[in-house]
């Protein structure tokens, strides 16, 4: 039997902060502290169907693992009362990785040595999913990722096994581009976290400004992931007087980004790539300082101003509404833990608990998911399409479609 570290229960005695929590959320979290729990011929004999389990390798104390920890929850619910499985249930189980990659190796070599375990979803920590990355493939465990570096899918020779549904550096970046040109800012300061994500991140916008005459990074600075304090690194790269601050990093850092920026008399333009997407509503310490700014992201962040003219678009308005009756609010970033569920969902309806061959049909999924089009194929195991990717801008403390 799988061991239970159900998210997001408190860790050492101490409550996990959520965001802007409600009753709503605190029930919702409680509720998914009892369901992630083991499985067995008990309740395989209760329900009367074969329970197939989804694990997933989450950080307790990061608010992005427990948005995907009750996206994922919520879907899995979904799809068991759909019935597209027959008589076969999903079931989650997660366990808490404290973001220290020895212990998610470990949690993924016992989520691998479990039979009932279909596939394996990870959450934020890039650094987890690299290190784990032999053994994941050694182990033939099919695996998820819903970390932003793009090196948690790449090298594909080395990540058979390793599939991943967040934005793609390249494709961010070009987005960011393009808005630069836009908007005639050619003396550009960047920001970006000291880590996979945003060393990826930093270079891929460095490549794309290469290729546009005239644009370019006058100055960069890294800050370290969970810093609290960043003021003197942003007033550095404000300090140069650029034409706009690129904010490459997590959202507690770019929310920290914004306010010491325009705590500093910086009022030119801000934008950040979409691993800054957080919740719909801005924290209200961090409104004003974002008000503006803009943010390269899918459209469910702001699916409320999006017309549902197609079924995808249908579904996805409807995901927002399901999330957030159930939350209290909605994080930007549960469609993909979503659409993780969807995709192991409709392997295991074929194929059901058969590792190798779910692997094979992820590695040529095509859906429109709740995030955006998804494309996976041999050569390419990152599966979000570019075309998936929008502009936000802040409006009144909250994300609106740039348009």
């Amino acid at each position: 039997m799988l061991g239970n570290d159900a998210f997001p229960a408190p860790i050492g005695g101490t409550a996990v902060r959520l965001p802007r929590i409600t009753a709503a959320i605190a029930v919702a979290s409680m509720l998914l502290a009892g369901a992630a729990g083991c499985t067995s011929d008990d309740d395989e004999a209760d329900s009367g169907a074969q329970v197939v389990v989804v694990a997933a390798d989450f950080n307790n104390s990061s608010l992005v693992d427990q948005a995907y920890a009750r996206a994922l929850q919520l879907r899995i619910e979904q799809i068991n009362a759909s019935g597209q499985l027959g008589d076969r249930e999903l079931r989650l189980v997660t366990k808490d990785n404290r973001n220290d990659p020895t212990v998610s190796l470990r949690n993924i070599s016992t989520f691998a040595d479990d039979p009932a375990v279909a596939a394996v979803v990870t959450g934020s920590c890039d650094e987890c999913v690299v290190r784990a990355s032999k053994t994941i493939n050694d182990k033939t465990v099919p695996v998820i990722a819903l970390a932003a570096s793009d090196q948690v899918a790449s090298p594909v020779p080395e990540r058979q096994y390793i599939f991943k549904l967040n934005p793609n550096s390249a494709d961010s970046s070009a987005a960011l581009v393009n808005e630069l040109v836009r908007a005639n800012a050619r003396k550009i300061a960047v920001l970006y976290s000291n880590d996979l994500y945003g060393v990826d991140a930093n270079r891929a916008l460095g490549a794309a400004l290469e290729n546009t005459p005239g644009f370019n990074v006058t100055v960069a600075r890294a800050v370290k992931p969970g810093s609290t304090d960043i003021t003197q690194s942003v007033g550095t790269l404000t300090d140069t007087e650029p034409d706009a601050l690129v904010v490459l990093t997590p959202p507690d850092l770019a929310a920290l980004a914004a306010t010491s920026a325009r705590r500093g008399g910086f009022t030119k333009r801000l934008l950040f790539d979409a691993a800054a997407a957080s919740d719909l509503f801005i924290a209200r310490d961090a409104a004003a300082a974002t008000n503006s700014a803009t943010m390269v992201f899918t459209q469910i962040l702001a699916i409320d101003d999006v017309v549902a003219t197609t079924p995808a678009k249908s579904a996805r308005k409807q995901w927002f509404r399901d999330y957030t009756s159930r939350y209290g609010s909605y994080s930007g970033v549960a469609s993909f833990a979503a659409d993780a569920a969807d995709l192991i969902a409709d392997a295991v309806a074929r194929v059901g608990a058969d590792r190798p061959r779910i692997r094979e049909i992820l590695e040529t999924s095509q859906v429109d998911g709740l995030s955006g089009p998804i494309r996976i194929t041999p050569d390419n195991h990152s599966g979000l399409m570019p075309q998936a990717l929008t502009l936000l801008v802040a409006r009144s403390g909250r994300w609106r479609l740039a348009s």
